[in-house]
């Protein structure tokens, strides 16, 4: 009863914050503002917000009756392929002095906290209880997990190109943006949101439960209207800006 009254609560925050975000850019970033309260600086931000992704799903696998068993060590990997770069990782690379409002980080780290617990308890846990043999060996050959897969891998080297072009717009000590080129920038303004929902959808498809479900429903909720919010910055801060591109999905959005 708890696992499903935090699943649906989830769910319908995430309505919700999909709806919100197209009429409120969510103040950090590009888009920092003040009138948020106090803050702290984007890369600690990141590195507090980030961490519940690695600890909660580590242990929650730890402590499972199937830690030894070939696909919850398979999902383990996967997950953590994106985490640890996430948290440990990228934040370092931040070339920024801009500042995240701890209300968005305290968002950010509940968020995680919640959608890890939803997504490892199931994995490593509720699946069994309904299925005994869920996510046996012969899963590996499922179509849903050969693509969720490839679109996790496809998503993740889309998002890590992405964010190396944004990393070298900018020399050590040099300040404001600039238009990035190469790549899935020649499309679309948000190659890194665009990899990242592939990740999640992936995800989704590879576990192929309501949880993956949700937290892809969860990045779309996030990504598109950033997306938005991102090249509406990009066409009214850069008059030469490319008319051809879109926000976040090629030739569409």
């Amino acid at each position: 009863m708890v696992y499903w009254g935090l699943f649906i609560a989830s769910a319908v925050i995430s309505v919700g914050i999909f709806v919100l975000l197209f009429f409120i850019s969510a103040p950090y970033g590009r888009h920092v503002r003040k009138g948020w309260g106090p803050s702290i600086s984007s890369k600690w931000g990141w590195i507090i917000m980030e961490s519940p992704a690695i600890i909660i799903f580590f242990v929650l696998y730890a402590i499972s009756d199937v830690k030894a068993e070939l696909l919850p060590i398979i999902f383990l990997v996967i997950w953590m392929l994106h985490y640890v770069q996430r948290d440990l990782i990228f934040p370092f690379f931040l070339r920024t002095n801009k500042r995240m409002p701890l209300l968005i980080m305290t968002f950010g780290l509940l968020f995680q906290a919640s959608n890890t617990y939803i997504q490892a308890r199931w994995i490593f846990h509720f699946a069994y209880i309904s299925d005994p043999t869920a996510y046996s060996v012969s899963w590996l050959y499922d179509p849903r997990f050969i693509v969720g897969v490839l679109l996790f891998i496809g998503g993740y080297i889309i998002n890590r190109h992405a964010d190396l072009v944004l990393r070298n717009l900018r020399k050590p000590g040099e300040k404001g943006y600039k238009i990035p080129f190469g790549g899935m920038y020649k499309y679309i303004s948000s190659p890194n949101y665009f990899g990242e929902i592939l990740i999640w959808v992936g995800w989704g498809l590879a576990v192929w439960n309501w949880a993956g479900l949700l937290f892809a429903f969860w990045t779309l909720a996030n990504l598109l209207p950033r997306a938005r919010s991102h090249h509406n910055w990009y066409k009214e801060t850069f008059p030469e800006y490319p008319e051809e591109r879109k926000a976040i999905i090629p030739f569409l959005f």
